[in-house]
């Protein structure tokens, strides 16, 4: 662990620093992509297509190229040199046949497969000229039937003459055998088919981009979660090597995975900077948005539990349809599968897991990882089945937890996905979670509400998630001559204020003025390494490699030091920012070291990596039901949560909370749902539904930590595990307000007033 010790603590691990971005956002002095203004540049519009399926009989772009303004319309066989986006994981089905993966190009070119299928854009002189013109694009498409359930896509027409059947993987996890055979001898069998509905992700920045050609080399301006890895990407698709193309990303209005990877607008985009020699910029609306911008969630899954008469859990078995939207996106197939397996264990000691998910193909926008990406499925899906078979039982629902949790004593433990926890207090922190949330009071609570008419229900949402595994990550530190120090590292803030956390450690390793301390991310050809932010690894690998970087500057430093207060190298000590002749009170500081030997002290270095770390917590919610309309109310909110070693308690707790108010909202509210034709009908704010302020109540946060052991700093992720207590919380408390078994996400008034009349009647 690093050396805390240091002079100004507040400024220190541990400490509730406030964000340093936010100064600047607040005052609108932001740098987002749509902010900036090339010299030159000109505008780009998509041209999208209407249908969800159909064949491309031919594209008129006559009338668009007549337009004022116009310089150039763009179909298919002018990018037709370019490569193609697919899936990158290197997934095999269950018979052993390799996942089936499509080839996406920057523009339909024989066939559209979902509504918003990029077939043609258009560059003008400005924006609303290229608008004009894109309207002016006149298509010719041959209709097909349409597929929008993944349950149903086996039987519907192929979106691809080589997948016949749509599914592009059949995954299985498991001994089948092993699991039947519990399931046969258990005592008690709880089922649940359960609907994971398809969300919009709805980052308060759209997708935006500006394309540059110069001198040889590409240039992409873009809002992303990593400008190492799309670089790659990028790259790839335009066929060149990676240091001829550069990333720049400034300021991003949040991503949670949906900006992580390549999109066909960005391959159009450099297409025509370099064929109109300009630079070409295009910012989508929130209609293409709700379009074009990859979808998350989206599984229907039938989920049992084997349990013998104690209550102990023999099995848990997951049977699932998994949405992949029309094409595969980078990571698409992982939530439903590899991530189901990580974590449908969550904290409970289950010998046996069995997840078999068919990945089908549909004609819809493209799913990918979405806050959590299956982490929160798999953490859902367990708490709906213990509270029902609790029920079922006549079983206290926190005893039969208790009764299953791993206990301390067997750590490290080998779970049946095969992971290894390395530490946890699970039920510790579930009875702490109780009395925070004042459990025992509940039922006066719930009679003052039926005294009002209102129906109160109260939930719980134990978690354990599992975090991405940390990758490679770079951990450089620069002197710099003005007295500041930069940190470059390959992870990339979209609104976790990786620059106070940052900051904190690098003050708490080297004594570093916090204030002198500033953050770059966002330029490809800055970086040896990356792994972007994602999976909740950011403070464990860049965290980590400024750990390491730091141990090396030190040794770096300690010659300089022995040299500039004579005395022997092995006799400087460095402690608190300052290296000291051991025994004596001379001492220099890194800072005036640093002076004096400009670049002496600057040290790249990578972070090799790091295992999966294990977040944990448990969420306590409360659920009001007006039974006449049908509208569901949260009005209490309690956590408590081991997210490790915690540097900055103030942003983790706001990580917490923001994954909870998007966890609500998929539990109450959100849902992308499409007509049998394949036409989206919730396309716009006025038919999606998020929470607002005034839906969600105060949110008890409280720590509970037990320090990771698997990395230098000790912390465990937070940026997720939000969604993963608040979905199985909030409608197991739904589920307890109606006297109901099971109620499907979102739980609209109307579902809810529908739940209510079926029970009545």
């Amino acid at each position: 662990m690093p050396d805390t010790n240091m002079p100004n603590l507040k400024f220190g691990i541990g400490q509730s620093v406030p964000r340093q971005e936010d100064p600047v956002l607040l005052k609108g002095q932001g740098r987002y992509t749509d902010d900036l203004a090339r010299p030159g540049q000109v505008y780009a519009v998509m041209v999208r297509s209407p249908y969800a399926h159909g064949v491309i009989k031919g594209i008129d772009t006559a009338a668009a190229r007549a337009m004022p303004g116009v310089l150039g319309v763009y179909t298919a066989a002018d990018l037709a040199s370019y490569g193609t986006m697919g899936c990158a994981l290197p997934l095999k089905s269950k018979d052993g046949s390799p996942l089936r993966n499509t080839a996406r190009p920057p523009l339909a070119a024989d066939r559209v497969r979902f509504v918003g299928d990029p077939v043609a854009f258009v560059v003008a002189e400005s924006r609303m000229a290229a608008r004009d013109a894109a309207e002016m694009v006149e298509l010719d498409i041959e209709t097909l039937d349409a597929v929008t359930e993944a349950s149903a896509a086996g039987a519907a027409p192929a979106l691809y003459d080589d997948i016949a059947d749509n599914c592009v993987l059949d995954f299985h996890f498991g001994d089948s055998a092993k699991v039947a055979e519990a399931f046969a001898s258990a005592a008690h069998v709880t089922r649940l088919d359960i609907r994971n509905s398809r969300i919009v992700v709805c980052a308060m920045e759209p997708r935006a981009a500006i394309g540059e050609w110069e001198d040889g080399r590409w240039t992409l301006h873009v809002g992303s979660q990593g400008v190492f890895g799309l670089r790659a990407q990028m790259a790839g698709i335009m066929g060149v090597k990676t240091e001829e193309f550069r990333v720049l990303t400034g300021n991003v209005g949040g991503s949670f995975g949906m900006k992580a990877s390549a999109y066909p607008e960005y391959a159009c985009l450099l297409h025509a900077a370099r064929a109109l020699g300009r630079p070409v910029k295009w910012t989508d609306d929130r209609s293409g948005s709700f379009l074009s911008d990859q979808h998350g969630r989206d599984h229907e899954t039938t989920a049992e539990l084997a349990l013998d008469a104690e209550g102990k859990f023999l099995a848990v078995r997951l049977t699932s349809f998994a949405n992949m939207g029309a094409y595969l996106a980078t990571v698409a197939p992982l939530m439903g599968t590899g991530n189901f397996v990580k974590n449908i264990q969550s904290n409970y000691a289950t010998p046996l897991i069995e997840v078999n998910t068919r990945c089908m193909l549909t004609n819809t926008t493209p799913v990918s990882a979405y806050r959590g990406a299956g982490r929160p499925e798999g953490n859902y899906y367990f708490e709906r089945l213990i509270e029902t078979a609790a029920k079922e039982m006549g079983r206290d629902a926190l005893a039969l937890r208790r009764l299953n949790h791993i206990p301390s004593s067997a750590m490290p433990y080998k779970a049946a996905s095969g992971s290894v926890y390395d530490g946890g207090e699970f039920s510790a922190l579930l009875d702490q979670a109780v009395v925070a949330g004042d459990f025992a009071g509940f039922p006066a609570r719930r009679a003052e509400a039926a005294a009002r008419g209102m129906l109160r229900g109260i939930g719980v949402g134990n978690f354990l998630e599992c975090t991405a595994p940390p990758t490679k990550e770079q951990g450089e530190l620069r002197f710099e001559k003005d007295g500041l120090v930069t940190i470059i590292t390959g992870t990339l803030d979209y609104g976790q204020g990786h620059w106070s956390a940052f900051a904190q450690v690098l003050h708490s390793t080297l004594g570093v003025p916090f204030e002198s301390v500033r953050l770059m991310q966002g330029d490809s050809d800055l970086l040896i390494a990356g792994g972007g932010t994602g999976g909740s690894k950011s403070l464990m690998a860049s965290g980590a490699a400024i750990v390491e970087a730091s141990a090396l500057v030190i040794e770096k430093g300690k010659p300089l030091a022995a040299e500039a207060l004579e005395a022997a190298v092995v006799d400087i000590e460095f402690s608190a920012g300052q290296f000291a002749i051991a025994g004596t009170d001379r001492r220099i500081g890194i800072m005036e070291l640093a002076a004096k030997h400009p670049g002496k002290l600057d040290v790249r270095h990578v972070f090799e990596e790091a295992p999966q770390a294990y977040p944990n917590g448990c969420h306590l919610c409360e659920v009001e039901v007006d039974p006449e309309t049908g509208i569901a109310q949260v009005v209490s909110y309690t956590t408590v949560n081991d997210f490790g070693v915690v540097v900055n308690p103030l942003l983790v707790e706001g990580q917490a909370q923001g994954g909870i108010a998007q966890g609500i909202g998929q539990a109450l509210y959100e849902r992308v749902a499409y007509s049998e034709e394949g036409q989206p009908i919730t396309g716009s704010y006025m038919d999606y539904c998020l929470p607002r302020a005034d839906d969600l109540p105060n949110i008890g946060f409280s720590s509970r930590p037990v320090p990771a052991t698997t990395n230098p700093l000790g912390a465990k992720g937070c940026g997720e595990a939000g969604c993963a207590g608040s979905m199985p919380a909030v409608m197991n408390a739904l589920c307890d307000a109606l006297g109901v078994a099971h109620i499907d996400m979102p739980a609209t008034p109307e579902v809810v007033w529908r739940a209510l009349q079926a029970k009545a009647g």
